[in-house]
């Protein structure tokens, strides 16, 4: 397969998400057939998260992956500013959005799939793992079903490793790949891969798997799948954290990926790499949203019920290490 890569910068769109503190690249991909697909990323600043408007030009079919709402964690605000941005640009382009996706139920970004269908429609979507996930933090912070149900129905696709669907007159296949959570899909399309947290940029490795349902053994058999994909596949990476304080990169090829990544390339071992991740994973915090982001987000980022007093709540478990507190 042949992709030919043509990249142009919209300088309004660049100019106006700048003002907003989100970042734009317009990225159209050529592809098979005279088909044109238009892959266009939104920078959510605050959680360092990559999200996707991908359309088909000629049927102006759209799918949005992994969005965000804004939130600020000591107040408890939760606002809509980046997703809007992404509203606007569907409008503004004509576009008919036909699918919201999520890769998994993220613990660093509150998801704004669930906005973003009141707004515009489509379905949602995530990997069929997802209850897996849900009956884990139910169960975690002692939810109630009745009000977090956990069957997936939140998302009303629940996709399973190989399973397809169009975008337009474009086939989407979906690939499992858990490891960082046991939900995790990547989304490929033409020649693009969608990876979700599974891979970052080459200098920045590869995403924590001491999640509930995470894996380092299996992370690596995700992360060979998808390094068995086409050698010009690119990849799409849903956080980049810019290591050394470099500029802002979100995509690069399977074959740059296999070579060159930190953590794991061409003669890495499993072994070596459960090492490597696990005893990185024990030296680090929790992500500084965690509790109120799978709250939400292992319900496509509904809001929970009102409580008798008409507002909201997300539950924060607390433990006390120098002795009992009564």
């Amino acid at each position: 397969m042949s992709t030919a890569l043509i990249i142009t910068v919209n300088k309004s769109l660049l100019f106006i998400c700048i003002s907003y503190i989100y970042n734009i690249r317009y990225i159209e991909i050529n592809a098979r057939g005279n088909v044109v697909i238009s892959i266009n990323a939104f920078f959510h600043q605050a959680s360092s998260t990559i999200s996707y408007v991908v359309y088909e030009t000629a049927s102006r079919e759209a799918m949005i992956i992994d969005s965000a709402l804004d939130y600020t964690a000591h107040s408890g605000k939760l606002w809509t500013e980046f997703a809007d941005k992404q509203i606007a640009f569907i409008h503004e382009n004509n576009l008919h959005v036909t699918w919201i996706l999520e890769t998994h139920a993220h613990a660093d970004h509150i998801s704004a799939a669930h906005y973003l269908k009141t707004q515009l429609g489509g379905k949602l979507a995530a990997g069929a793992g997802v209850v897996h996930v849900q009956k884990t933090f139910v169960d975690f912070f002692d939810l109630s079903e009745s009000h977090i149900p956990t069957d997936g129905r939140q998302f009303g696709h629940l996709f399973e490793d190989g399973d397809s669907f169009s975008l337009g007159n474009t086939e989407v296949t979906v690939l499992s790949t858990p490891g960082h959570t046991n939900d995790s899909v990547t989304y490929l399309i033409d020649g693009n891969a969608f990876v979700g947290d599974t891979l970052f940029m080459p200098d920045g490795g590869t995403a924590r798997c001491d999640f509930p349902g995470g894996s380092a053994a299996v992370l690596f058999k995700s992360i060979e799948k998808l390094h068995q994909l086409a050698d010009d596949t690119v990849l799409w990476m849903c956080h980049d954290y810019q290591p050394k304080g470099r500029a802002l990169q979100y995509h690069c090829t399977v074959a740059q990926s296999r070579k060159n990544n930190i953590h794991i390339h061409t003669g890495t071992t499993c072994e070596a790499f459960v090492q490597l991740r696990e005893s990185r994973d024990e030296t680090l915090d929790i992500p500084r949203l965690l509790y109120p982001s799978v709250q939400l987000n292992i319900s496509a980022g509904q809001l929970p019920p009102k409580a008798a007093n008409g507002k909201r709540y997300i539950k924060q478990p607390i433990s006390f290490t120098r002795g009992d507190v009564k």
